[in-house]
């Protein structure tokens, strides 16, 4: 039984007889896959790195005091502080040591930061409480507007919100390149199989006079191609995981709060080895449509 199947082995291998290495087939496949890895990787990292920027920016903003008059600037905080911490909409509110302020700008301005009559603005951190935060900012705001005409409120994403816009092109850009890669693998996998029902039509007039279906000599074509479609999209996604290893810690050697925000879950991980399975699928499923419509049109 053994050697029967190995002989049967042996006859569907030469009805196609490029191996799996020597063909072209499977090395194109391993660079659709390899980029269509690298495409998706990035676009589930900058989906990642939003929602994740959005989660820690959300509810948080920043008031601030411009008053050039130091004694007032300070009375104007207190009272501002002191509303903040009255109000239900705010669950904190810390003020932000001036000493500090002054270490960030140093590097900007040089030791005229230091300088006593430089008016650096006052600056309190806070956090609202969950709900809705635009409605909560607009109540603080008015709240501020009936302390100080100096006071004004800043929230965090108003900041990034240019930032998160870019990243969620850049997101949408990388889901066509895998929808694209898709439809380019589906092509090479169509044009093999034809070529492959050209170059054998004697062996399948054969088999047609032996008995057998088009079903049946579409499977032989299909389990070839799937074989070199595994192999292909096994090796592009064993390269592309160890460039994005790499890649992964040289963005974490950086130190970068923002850059460490863009990475891949688990749940991503399991979706970029999904792909490689359902290119193996369709390769197979397109080799077999594509195989069953040339036998079809040759009847």
């Amino acid at each position: 039984m053994a050697r029967a199947d190995r002989q049967a082995l042996a006859a569907r291998s030469r009805l196609l007889p490029e191996g799996r290495v020597a063909g072209p087939m499977p090395w194109i496949i391993a660079v659709m896959m390899f980029l269509t890895i690298l495409a998706a990787a990035a676009g589930l990292a900058l989906d990642a790195g939003v929602r994740a920027m959005g989660s820690d920016l959300a509810g948080r903003a920043t008031v601030q005091i411009v008053e050039a008059d130091g004694e007032a600037r300070a009375a104007a905080s207190q009272r501002v502080l002191a509303a903040l911490r009255g109000t239900s909409d705010v669950r904190s509110a810390q003020p932000v040591e001036q000493a500090r302020l002054v270490e960030q700008l140093r590097p900007w301005l040089g030791e005229e930061a230091v300088d006593g009559d430089l008016p650096i603005p006052a600056l309190i951190d806070i956090e609202l409480r969950p709900g809705d935060a635009d409605a909560r900012i607009e109540r603080v705001r008015r709240l501020l507007a009936g302390i100080s005409a100096k006071a004004r409120i800043e929230p965090h994403a108003a900041f990034l919100l240019p930032l998160a816009g870019l990243l969620s092109a850049l997101g949408w850009l990388a889901i066509g390149l895998v929808a694209l890669m898709a439809i380019a693998t589906g092509a090479v996998v169509m044009l093999a199989a034809r070529g492959a029902h050209d170059s054998h039509k004697g062996t399948i007039d054969i088999l047609h006079l032996m008995g057998a279906t088009d079903v049946q000599i579409a499977r032989l074509f299909q389990r070839r191609i799937a074989l070199d479609a595994a192999f292909g999209g096994a090796l592009g996604f064993v390269v592309a995981l160890l460039v994005l290893v790499t890649i992964g810690g040289r963005l974490a050697a950086t130190g970068s709060d923002l850059l460490a925000g863009v990475r891949l879950p688990w749940t991503s991980w399991l979706l970029l080895l999904a792909l490689p399975v359902g290119g193996v699928l369709l390769a197979t499923l397109t080799a077999r449509l594509t195989v069953l419509r040339a036998l079809g049109r040759s009847l």
